[in-house]
């Protein structure tokens, strides 16, 4: 019998990687439901950079948590069980680069694998780009250079196309992949917004950013698609510069997600 919820939380950008990117940091922390989460940051996808490593200890160090980062490419010198480790987590953290380049050394550790005990044992599972898109049947990776289709580990159905914003032009790759087919419909999500799901049901889409948006991106049947916006709850703390009110959400919101309960009215422990 499954005792913790399912929740993986894929950011279109953002985290401690980017500008405005606290509050998406501190909202993943509080879906563990612990005082002290333990919560572990895999750089994977750009080579376990020492600057992600620092970027991540500097975040993470003024809180209260047990920070750690699981570098595959020094297992020699770190002398871990990188499963083991994995498995022990409250959180896992999933960085972004080449998602590519990240499954393939994942596959070649088991990684990909020990991701799946972890989401049903209710480890919460998080990323951004790369690290967000893994989680999905597919998305659009720059791993060669330019805008490419590639496939996830499929633990979420659909498709997901990151930094809406930041980089678009991996838009209408995107957009073309899912008007043929090639890629099932899925999201296009903004910098500073994450996708929130529960299971695998999209549960809600919260946003680091006033100005940041996520889109619903479907084939329309004749080769091309149709986007359209979804709701977005922004996080406290989230700011623009020139903005200060919130975005209204959609009416038609098929998920419900504006009359579901305020997560941090749920017993959270971080926010």
């Amino acid at each position: 019998m499954q005792s913790e919820p399912r929740r993986i939380v894929a950011m279109g950008g953002g985290g401690f990687t980017m500008e405005h990117g606290d509050a998406l940091d501190r909202f993943i922390l509080s879906l563990s439901g612990k005082q002290v989460p333990k919560i572990c940051f895999l750089p994977t996808a750009s080579g376990d950079p020492d600057e992600q490593v620092t970027r991540f200890y500097e975040r993470y160090a003024a809180w209260p948590c047990e920070a750690s980062v699981l570098s595959l490419f020094h297992l020699g010198r770190d002398r871990v069980d990188p499963i083991t480790h994995l498995l022990a987590q409250n959180v896992i953290y999933v960085g972004g680069g080449s998602l590519r380049n990240m499954l393939a050394i994942w596959r070649e550790h088991g990684i990909d694998e020990a991701m799946r005990t972890a989401w049903h044992r209710g480890i919460v599972l998080s990323g951004l780009s790369a690290g967000a898109m893994c989680w999905f049947e597919g998305g659009v990776s720059k791993s060669a250079g330019e805008p490419e289709v590639a496939h996830g580990l499929g633990l979420l159905e659909g498709s997901l196309s990151v930094h809406r914003d930041g980089e678009p032009d991996r838009l209408p790759v995107y957009e073309r992949a899912v008007g043929t087919g090639e890629l099932p419909a899925g999201y296009a999500a903004d910098d500073g917004v994450a996708l929130v799901y529960h299971g695998t049901e999209l549960f809600e889409c919260v946003s680091s950013r006033l100005t940041a948006g996520v889109a619903l991106v479907q084939p329309d049947g004749q080769g091309s698609v149709v986007n359209r916006p979804l709701p977005v709850r922004r996080l406290p703390g989230a700011a623009a510069p020139g903005f200060d009110s919130l975005a209204a959400p959609a009416a038609d919101d098929p998920y419900g997600v504006t009359e579901l309960r305020d997560l941090r009215a749920g017993g959270h422990l971080w926010e």
